[in-house]
């Protein structure tokens, strides 16, 4: 708590606003929208999808806003779910973090990064993966030189990816010419819905981060739910704009068919082939600078845990460079998973495994606004969720539904994530045994 107390306490609302924003929106609207229409089948459907995936990620800035509120702690969801549930619950959300949704989100917006890149550059398309490796590996050192370093391209990248986003929404809406309601996407199988929110959910994910910097705002009770409500609904807008603007310039078939490309390509059609590579540049800028922001903060869990001594190898794990000020044994460990992932696995299948991984504990979240309630017996007068009970119930189920439907889905992916969180268990007990141990020995000392 005391390190807590040390932080300035300068941030507030537009910042705040600007970091929902600017850590969502990166890869997802761009990589997306086909895999979205593939899974429904067909256009109308696709844009239900993204709507659906915006109101449970609504419900659930809403529902977070209130459990934040009433934890201001710097964190985030590790922080809430150990102070509700206990040290082991939020072990088991850092350790899962650290092992699988760090690294499957940071390996997915690499290899999301290399296809576009080899496109962009005409390299085939078998590159793609080394493309993606060479850029992680190449933000991880800027980001071990020193924090200075990755937060200027996080200022570049913040301004450079709103551009593709406002002028393809604008442009398309306007100009564009196909018909966007009841167009069918071309693919066969049957509708997943389950699958299609899951990838919209891709796409709206990081708006829970804002919460590492709750001990840093001015007046977090007040700052941090506008902060989240106003940075997803602003959001929702870009992604459903965007969304229609890409079906009303190119055909939903077409979109599927050219996948994490189609972005490009409906660019091209708007504003010409110079134009088209401009934004091409913008989109690659944007995915760029999220997974800039990743391997910025991604390493900062283990870290944190090492320091505590709640992490296997706290001790070189807890190192930071004697000369840069930097985690660098956390960073290199985060960067070998993610590189390993990314050699196991395709983008994707990467975002899938990161999401349901992360929807494991956000259900606990979204449920600890009901414990805390009944805890303050009605005497809180701060920020309440609106619609309660209803709007927590809305990001419970749509929680549990992204965790049903991926374990039908995907149950390999799936089981593997649980068992990493079993893992966990037996781990988290011989820590704290080795520790207590080592308290017990100092204490007699």
């Amino acid at each position: 708590m005391e390190n807590h107390a040390q932080l300035k306490k300068n941030i507030g609302f537009f910042v705040s606003t600007s970091l929902v924003v600017g850590t969502v929106i990166g890869s997802g609207i761009f990589m997306k929208p086909g895999v979205v229409l593939s899974s429904t089948g067909d256009s109308t459907l696709a844009l239900l999808a993204w709507l659906i995936g915006g109101i449970i990620t609504l419900a659930s800035g809403l529902t977070i806003a209130e459990v934040s509120v009433k934890i201001p702690r710097t964190g985030g969801l590790f922080a809430y779910l150990e102070e509700v549930y206990g040290k082991l619950w939020g072990f088991l959300c850092g350790w899962v973090q650290t092992l699988v949704y760090g690294p499957a989100l940071m390996g997915a917006l690499g290899l999301y990064f290399g296809v576009l890149a080899a496109n962009f550059f005409g390299f085939s398309e078998s590159r793609s993966t080394l493309i993606g490796i060479i850029a992680v590996v190449f933000l991880g050192i800027i980001n071990l030189l020193g924090t200075q370093y990755g937060g200027f391209i996080q200022a570049l990248s913040t301004v450079a990816k709103l551009i593709p986003v406002i002028l393809i929404a604008v442009f398309g809406i306007a100009q564009g010419e196909v018909t966007i309601f009841n167009m069918d996407s071309g693919a066969a199988g049957t509708i997943n819905m389950g699958a299609a929110i899951l990838a919209t959910l891709w796409a709206y994910d990081g708006w829970m981060n804002v919460g590492f910097i709750a001990g840093e705002m001015k007046n977090p009770a007040k700052t941090l739910p506008r902060a989240i409500i106003g940075g997803i609904l602003i959001v929702m807008i870009a992604y459903l704009s965007i969304n229609i603007a890409m079906l009303h310039v190119l055909p939903a078939s077409e979109i599927v068919k050219l996948g994490p490309n189609a972005a490009n390509e409906a660019a091209t059609i708007l504003f010409g082939g110079l134009g088209g590579k401009l934004i091409a540049i913008g989109i690659l800028i944007s995915i760029f600078g999220c997974l800039n922001g990743k391997i910025l903060t991604f390493p900062r869990i283990p870290f944190a845990m090492a320091e505590s001594g709640l992490f296997p190898g706290a001790k070189s794990l807890s190192q930071v460079h004697p000369k840069f000020k930097t985690p660098v044994n956390a960073t290199v460990f985060q960067l070998a998973l993610t590189v390993l992932f990314m050699l196991t696995g395709n983008a994707d299948r990467l975002s899938n495994i990161a999401i349901f991984t992360v929807f494991l504990f956000y259900g606990l979240a979204f449920y600890a606004v009901f414990l805390l309630r009944k805890k303050d017996n009605g005497n809180y007068q701060g920020y309440k969720v609106p619609f309660y009970p209803i709007t927590p119930i809305i990001a419970i189920i749509g929680a549990v539904y992204i965790v049903g439907s991926t374990l039908i889905s995907s149950p390999v992916d799936s089981l593997f994530s649980i068992g990493i969180v079993l893992i966990g268990v037996p781990v988290y007990m011989i820590i704290k045994k080795n520790n207590d141990k080592l308290n017990s020995v100092k204490l007699e000392a």
